[in-house]
């Protein structure tokens, strides 16, 4: 098995979110990665500069960052062959290690694109360093940039940041330095390719909560109306917990509920409903066990926001 850090550099819209390509938002400019065996030992590296082939100049903010010109990348490798050869350099069984949750989207999303997706199969398990490194090291689970973790894990800085390839060497670096007991119980899950049937749900148990990944609906109501999407167990025991404050939107985003396990005290919910490109609805449900103190909480806000509907009731005009 390869254990394959990778970073990815990409470009948006020079002309802002009016020119940007609803299909291709962020366009990659540079893929690399670095390999590992399975005892964490760097064997192999890889790095592609990637030529643009929908936005022709690099946002301002971009070129701040990495320091790349357009004209760098006029004689890159085209992104289905960049994106082959690199595919084919992972071998046959790899795992994925990114710095952050966003490099295993845009991966995808640029594959979508061109009409490779077909290479990877999704939803797709994956490492997120960052993640671990906040789960080894920091009191509250705080995310940390890179150069910060490089620095307090006493790293020797050989390359450039902000560059694809000196991004994943960093990151590579600091894999090692994390015990496996805090790396492979801590997965991470990506469902750019979410499921699609009822047969594809996804059910997954983590140390400190579970996650369920819902079929497509056809609405964001219909979702909400699904006994699984809104049914709540407790984590630690799976047994069916009590709801003790239905489901409720806080916000446009979020829905919260609390329920009570009798031998584990109180489980918090969390349901986030996400639009496909091709307007579906699907339902990511996190569970995790609270406190008291946590539950009574979550009760404020349901009851604050019981109060500000209310009172926007009663503000409408009567017919």
């Amino acid at each position: 098995m390869n254990y394959i850090v990778f970073d990815l550099e990409w470009n948006q819209s020079p002309g802002g979110k009016r020119w940007s390509n609803s299909r291709l938002p962020f366009e990659i400019i540079e893929i690399g990665a670095v390999k590992l065996n399975e005892k964490k030992e760097i064997v192999d590296s890889f790095q592609r500069l990637v030529k643009p082939q929908v936005y022709n100049w690099i946002h301002d903010s971009i070129h701040e960052v990495i320091h790349m010109n357009y004209k760098d990348l006029q004689n890159g490798t085209p992104f289905p062959q960049a994106v082959t050869e690199f595919l084919d350099w992972c071998g046959e069984e790899y795992i994925f290690f990114t710095w952050g949750n966003q490099d295993v989207m845009e991966l995808q999303r640029n594959m979508k694109y061109y009409g490779r997706l077909s290479r990877i199969k999704g939803p797709v398990t994956y490492y997120d360093v960052q993640k671990l490194f906040a789960i080894r090291y920091e009191e509250n689970d705080e995310r940390r940039a890179l150069e910060f973790a490089t620095d307090k894990m006493g790293v020797e800085k050989k390359m450039d940041f902000h560059r694809a390839l000196g991004d994943a060497y960093y990151t590579a670096c600091i894999l090692q330095k994390i015990e496996d007991e805090y790396i492979f119980p801590n997965s991470s899950l990506d469902v750019y390719q979410n499921p699609k049937s009822k047969r594809e749900e996804i059910h997954v148990s983590y140390p400190a909560y579970d996650k369920y990944v819902s079929r497509e609906f056809y609405s964001r109501e219909k979702a909400m109306k699904d006994r699984e999407v809104t049914s709540t167990k407790c984590p630690l025991c799976h047994n069916p917990a009590k709801r003790k404050i239905r489901w409720f939107m806080n916000n446009s985003k979020v829905y919260y509920s609390v329920s009570l396990c009798q031998e584990h005290g109180f489980v918090l919910g969390k349901i986030r409903i996400r639009r496909t490109e091709d307007n579906m609805y699907y339902v990511i449900k996190k569970l995790t066990n609270v406190t008291d103190e946590e539950a009574d909480e979550i009760r404020q806000k349901r009851d604050a926001h019981r109060a500000k509907r209310r009172l926007k009731k009663e503000e409408q005009p009567s017919q």
